[in-house]
């Protein structure tokens, strides 16, 4: 737990950087761009979605480095050494206009590494969404609900120092909840006591917690049995549309009229765990298309 201090820029969940420039390139409105959206697993769907709603007309590419799931259990070192490699690759294949790191492990910690190898190519990255939680706040008791990874981070603790002016933050690490989210979305039976179990620190001491975050991507899948399952009514931070509304901050709104866009693609690191179940998951997304990309 911590007590925070100074105020700062509006943070919504969403990596910013300053101004109408990126690395000294100036980012125009793109007709018809193609948005990569990444993440460890399907968790990232969550953010996928509301870009998507944010940019119709737009090529897609979502792709899960299923392959290395979950990014909590690799060291620092090692989780950069492997999204930059796979980021090689997807860029390499697909030539994005832009990329969303819809994975808040890997944002809290590989933005400054893939900023460095693509000048130019716009990322956009997920963090708690800390400040608006804060700011919301009347029993000035927030949580953050996100993976261990995440808690732990220097990145997470500034945005604590500098946006938590005068909470009580309680951070909490879950090493389970992706992957019952994961296996929610696929359709298997996940129970309401695993799920409890999970959330039940957020509400463990005093005052009241009324704010928690949701610090991971994969948790809005579960945001319904969330609130079905929390011990009294919070608000629960999805940090998704605010991601979606910086996209269209970078690259622009979509124009009025475009043709449809090309069919939506999923690609995946591994095969070897494909279930029957996916290709439905990831239609019922948009997703008709799936590439299977290694990277070792």
């Amino acid at each position: 737990m911590h007590d925070a201090c100074q105020q700062g820029a509006n943070v919504m969940g969403v990596d910013l950087f300053a101004g109408a420039s990126y690395e000294g390139v100036t980012v125009l409105p793109m007709r018809a761009p193609t948005i990569l959206v990444f993440d460890s697993g399907l968790g990232g769907l969550t953010v996928f979605r509301e870009v998507v709603r944010a940019r119709p007309d737009a090529r897609f590419v979502y792709a899960a480095d299923d392959a290395a799931f979950p990014y909590g259990r690799l060291g620092e070192a090692e989780l950069v050494s492997r999204v930059v490699a796979v980021m090689d690759r997807l860029i390499g294949r697909f030539n994005p206009g832009i990329v969303v790191i819809a994975c808040n492990t890997a944002s809290t910690l590989v933005l400054p590494a893939l900023r460095a190898k693509f000048p130019g190519l716009p990322f956009v990255g997920t963090v708690p969404a800390i400040k608006p939680a804060a700011e919301g706040s009347r029993t000035r008791h927030i949580a953050v609900l996100a993976t261990p990874g995440t808690v732990k981070r220097d990145y997470t603790q500034e945005l604590i120092r500098n946006f938590a002016g005068g909470c009580k933050v309680t951070l909490v690490g879950s090493t389970v909840l992706a992957g019952l989210a994961e296996a929610y979305l696929r359709g298997d039976e996940i129970s309401d006591e695993a799920i409890a179990a999970e959330i039940a620190p957020c509400f463990a001491v005093g005052p009241r917690v009324d704010t928690v975050v949701l610090g991971c991507t994969h948790y809005p899948l579960l945001l319904d049995r969330l609130r079905a399952l929390a011990p009294w009514p919070v608000t629960w931070i999805d940090p998704a549309p605010a991601i979606a509304r910086r996209v269209v901050q970078l690259i622009g709104p979509a124009p009025d009229a475009f043709a449809p866009p090309d069919a939506a693609m999923a690609v995946l690191t591994s095969g070897a765990e494909v279930s029957p179940a996916l290709p439905r998951v990831l239609a019922a997304q948009g997703l008709n298309q799936l590439q299977i990309v290694e990277v070792e």
